[in-house]
């Protein structure tokens, strides 16, 4: 079943006659080609892609399953639109991508009210075919030889800026096509900020070093993380690692069709909590990664639904001490019936450069 056809499926079973897709991901996936300005338009009978003048070429050579038609002051984009949508009364769109004002326009311009239809897209983007999650391996082994590359790089005296440089241009030399988000390269007493941000901040013997970054092929991010300890590490740095480790595995354990996102967070959130730690893990223990770096569904204490065959979650426990370091250790799994398939090869015993 082509993802046209996917889509035109799950119009029926919501009795809708047609679908507009604005978003960038969600045009990329119906489409299978990226762009930014225009829509993809998806009826029970056909499926079009409206673009303007700078991709027309380009959709028409790449874009699959669409019918690729550009728009124009002579064309202009909303006679396009309706003209796409001819006979089509229920129109479905996208509630949590569109401003107030556009949802507002749009309905106006078509002479009907639209209906919330994101839950379609994010229902069938969740289940990876074959082939998203060999582009989302493939950028997954980039970022894995960038930081074997990087453990050379890290030594004292360096700032995390350098850091997030250096890491940005080896995947990027490697074939990456651009950091999937910001890296967070970050030292010391910053370690313990989940999300810090690089900065000036210089590299010690003795600190953590916490490298959070991806890269992406053909649109799909990879997501990982690895904590490394510069010279040496205490006894308190080994135990907080260990205990985020043994939380991973226990939430990796569970990663299967057979349990929920909350069940997988609650088995690493325990182990935290056993090892007197639990205060100090704020977050979900993962998200899904795919065209965009998170997407539903997650594993967090708030999803009770079952996991889905085929989505790729991250696995991504912490503790994080204030102002004195945190770790972190982060793969990506492919949801299975029996079984969750790793999709990250890097090593993840404690590092020390």
């Amino acid at each position: 079943m082509t993802r046209i056809e996917k889509i035109r499926s799950e119009l029926a079973k919501k009795e809708l006659d047609a679908i507009v897709l604005f978003s960038e991901p969600n045009i990329r996936y119906a489409g299978q080609f990226a762009f930014t300005d225009g829509a993809v338009v998806v009826t029970r009978a056909r499926a079009v892609l409206l673009t303007d003048s700078r991709y027309i070429e380009a959709a028409r050579a790449e874009a699959k399953d669409v019918e690729a038609r550009q728009f124009d002051a002579a064309h202009p984009f909303y006679d396009e639109l309706k003209a796409a949508l001819a006979g089509c009364e229920r129109i479905g769109a996208e509630e949590n991508a569109l401003a107030h004002a556009r949802w507002e326009t749009l309905g106006q311009k078509l002479g009907h009210d639209l209906v919330g239809a994101q839950d379609i897209m994010d229902t069938l983007r969740a289940v990876k075919e074959p082939g998203e999650i060999e582009d989302i391996t493939a950028a997954q082994r980039i970022a894995e030889r960038a930081f074997e590359e990087m453990l050379a790089f890290l030594r004292p005296g360096i700032t995390e800026r350098e850091i997030a440089a250096e890491l940005t241009y080896r995947m990027m030399r490697l074939g990456g096509e651009g950091n999937s988000f910001d890296p967070i390269t970050i030292t010391g007493a910053n370690t313990s900020k989940p999300h810090g941000v690089p900065g000036d901040a210089v590299v010690r013997d003795g600190d953590f070093v916490t490298l959070d970054f991806g890269t992406l092929v053909n649109g799909y991010h990879s997501d990982m993380t690895r904590t490394v300890a510069i010279g040496h590490a205490t006894d308190e740095m080994r135990k907080v690692y260990d205990t985020v480790l043994r939380a991973q595995k226990a939430g990796i354990e569970l990663m299967t069709t057979a349990h929920t996102g909350a069940d997988v967070h609650n088995a690493a959130a325990k182990v935290i909590a056993d090892a007197g730690y639990g205060e100090y893990f704020g977050h979900g223990f993962g998200h899904s990664v795919g065209l965009e770096i998170h997407e539903a569904p997650s594993a967090n204490p708030r999803n009770e639904a079952a996991l889905p065959a085929g989505a790729v979650i991250t696995a991504e426990p912490g503790i994080y001490l204030p102002g004195r370091f945190g770790v972190r250790i982060e793969d990506m799994v492919v949801i299975g019936a029996d079984a969750g398939v790793n999709l990250t090869k890097a090593p993840k015993d404690l590092i020390i450069v």
